[in-house]
């Protein structure tokens, strides 16, 4: 018998999620990571394998912050560069994890921001 632990659950979700959400040039991915400790985020344009833009919470002005505010602040400077490498519109991928909290307080933070979902 094998044992199904909350890691290979959230694997088979994002799995399912990704075989549905592709990035193009046009409208790149939003692909977010969430741990124990900050979130990160990447704008990313599957069709050539780059990464657009991308936020971690270990920058100076994210790491002292409370998570949900972090998240927020992550969501919001991602967007900053993602228009900063033109990009407008962008299609989200939530990595398997609820729409919930941080990854909620992330894209609610890009959206503030002027990157359009």
């Amino acid at each position: 018998m094998s044992v199904v632990t909350k890691e290979r659950r959230r694997l088979k979700r994002r799995r399912r999620v990704r075989a549905k959400v592709v990035g193009t040039s046009e409208r790149p991915r939003v692909s977010v990571f969430r741990s124990n400790r900050g979130v990160f985020a990447q704008v990313v344009d599957d069709q050539r394998g780059h990464t657009v833009a991308s936020v971690q919470w270990t920058e100076a002005d994210l790491r002292e912050l409370k998570p949900l505010e972090q998240a927020r602040r992550a969501g919001a400077l991602l967007a900053e560069r993602a228009r900063a490498a033109g990009v407008q519109s962008v299609v989200f991928d939530r990595g398997g994890y609820q729409y919930h909290g941080r990854v909620k307080a992330l894209a609610e933070g890009a959206r503030e921001a002027g990157l359009s979902f």
